[in-house]
């Protein structure tokens, strides 16, 4: 569990540094791909939240 944990963490500051860095960006392709990819990041951390859930469940 502790392995879900660290990757949860993982990609929660993965997400917030993706959001800092497309409100930064000047160029607007490169605000769209952080955006993008921070969305990706915070999709991977809601599948590692379930994850933990259902091994804790059990």
């Amino acid at each position: 569990m502790t392995h879900l944990t660290d990757r949860l963490e993982r990609f929660e500051t993965l997400t917030a540094e993706c959001e800092l860095i497309a409100k930064l960006a000047t160029d607007s392709s490169k605000r769209e791909f952080y955006l993008k990819l921070g969305e990706q990041y915070r999709q991977l951390a809601l599948d590692i939240r379930r994850a933990i859930a259902t091994t804790a469940a059990a």
